[in-house]
């Protein structure tokens, strides 16, 4: 096989960071016009390997080919030149400007002459039509959309550029479906004419749909690449992990109590209207509907995030007033929120600051002064139960892997002492192994007696995961199912109003 055939090949990378390999001799293959998969557990290396192709990045040793030619990329500003263009989980926006000004940010800066903004704005909005977003328009300003429609701005910045390599890194874990369909369109078109889309992901229902091929990477090492449609789902994750998934969510054996929280007629706007629910001790009740239907504005309006209009709730029959997320702490009822990085750790510090900030009164004397060592005690008997994978304690929690970042801010919550968990979409965004540990660790709660909320867009973690679901839609309670009741098609039926 000629190199020819490949638009991208790197063969043997190698990269290490201070002692720590992070790639260990990693091939990719990928041809014009195909959708390739890059897949593994968190911490593999997929996204080392990528900033390394798009040039953020040098690696130690090993070769690149870009359309058959020897590159050495040394910079994001010669990968563009490559026509390599990376589509990062955060997004590189500029929020004070115009859709249109983000799109074309690279030419702005070239043009000497005067620009041309009404032409700027109609090429603008021709990449936003064509891609099924017409609605967002070239001169809204970009801090005004949802996080979904400005990284639909990214891809237009990338098309923008005329990327021949286009790589995405879990472009649709905030998306609708509606607009991962018009995502996968585009996708698709760009197939069509011959562009190279690198695709890391941990859905495996969207890399089956989407993909051509899958390359499977584990501990910075290249397991294998495959073709999707001689895989099957199980045979993928059981790639990844480097075992078999036996029984992909653990069992649990709870004995489930009496009720010890219950909420009643909450509501705050058109999102959250009436909702009413109750959850018993040991159990995981699980709340389900599409994309915009209130599950995270009822949640939010339980923990005082959110101020609500009107509603009770109340712990072991008592009500309990709360005004604010202390009032909620106090009271026992924890908040795991939906985007971790934002509002579940403080990346710039610590593990220990980030498990212990909430909870720091507990290691104080008499004196006013911290016992560190009873904290240390706390925090690493934390990071055995969670089985948070970490060096150091003192490391900050940007170091590590997504699953761990989340079980760090499962960890915070717990220390706060609460017995009530709100969790809202758990395992977005972590691997499938991480996603294994962390039903384990939420099925260990249930089994010490904590009463689960948990929020999840995935309807198999919710059938898996859940002893009932409510189902929303448009901010009101469309149903709720027992176990024995909820599968996939009563679960979607509910949530699109279909009887």
């Amino acid at each position: 096989m000629g190199e020819q055939q490949y638009q991208v090949e790197m063969r043997n990378i190698k990269k290490s960071f201070g002692g720590v390999k992070a790639l260990d001799g990693v091939s990719l293959q990928v041809k014009k016009g195909e959708i390739h998969a890059l897949m593994g557990e968190n911490g593999a290396g997929k996204s080392t390997i990528m900033k390394i192709l798009a040039g953020s990045l040098q690696k130690d040793d090993g070769e690149i080919f870009i359309d058959g030619k020897a590159v050495d990329i040394k910079s994001p500003g010669e990968g563009m030149r490559q026509g390599i263009s990376i589509i990062y989980q955060e997004l590189m926006l500029v929020p004070d400007l115009t859709v249109a000004e983000n799109i074309f940010i690279d030419s702005l800066n070239k043009e000497y002459k005067m620009i041309d903004w009404k032409k700027l704005k109609v090429r603008a909005q021709e990449y936003l039509d064509e891609i099924g977003f017409s609605h967002i328009k070239a001169s809204d300003e970009v801090s005004g959309l949802t996080v979904a429609y400005q990284q639909v701005v990214e891809i237009c910045k990338a098309l923008s550029r005329n990327a021949s390599v286009l790589i995405l890194d879990e472009p649709t874990s905030v998306l609708s479906s509606k607009e991962v369909s018009y995502l996968f369109k585009l996708l698709r078109n760009l197939k069509k004419q011959g562009v190279a889309v690198i695709y890391i992901s941990h859905r495996l229902d969207e890399v089956m749909d989407l993909c051509d091929r899958v390359t499977i990477m584990r501990d910075g090492r290249y397991i294998a690449t495959v073709d999707t449609d001689s895989i099957t789902q199980k045979e993928l994750a059981d790639m990844m992990v480097g075992r078999a998934l036996q029984d992909y969510y653990p069992e649990r054996n709870v004995e489930i109590g009496e009720v010890n929280f219950e909420v009643k007629n909450i509501s705050r706007g058109r999102m959250v209207q009436d909702i009413s629910f109750q959850v018993r001790k040991g159990e995981v009740l699980g709340i389900n509907g599409l994309v915009g239907a209130g599950r995270t504005e009822v949640v939010r309006a339980i923990f005082g995030a959110d101020k609500k209009e009107r509603g009770q709730i109340f712990l072991d029959g008592r009500e309990v007033t709360i005004r604010s997320p202390k009032d909620a702490i106090r009271n026992g009822i924890g908040l795991l929120p939906e985007d971790r990085k934002t509002q579940g750790v403080l990346l710039d510090l610590s593990i220990r600051d980030n498990i212990t900030l909430g909870c720091l009164k507990l290691f104080v004397s008499i004196l006013g002064k911290i016992n560190r060592k009873k904290e240390t005690d706390f925090i690493h008997d934390m990071v055995r139960r969670m089985a948070i994978k970490a060096g150091n304690i003192e490391n900050n929690v940007s170091s590590l892997s997504g699953g761990n970042q989340q079980k760090v801010a499962i960890a915070k919550l717990l220390a706060s002492n609460c017995k009530v968990l709100l969790l809202d979409e758990p395992t977005r965004g972590v691997d499938v192994g991480a996603k294994r540990e962390i039903y384990k660790i939420i099925n260990d709660f249930a089994a010490q007696g904590y009463s689960i909320v948990m929020i999840s867009s995935e309807m198999p973690e919710i059938i898996g995961m859940c002893d009932r679901v409510l189902v929303m839609r448009d901010g009101r309670a469309a149903g709720e199912l027992d176990k024995k009741e909820c599968s996939e098609s009563n679960l979607i039926s509910y949530s699109m109003g279909v009887q």
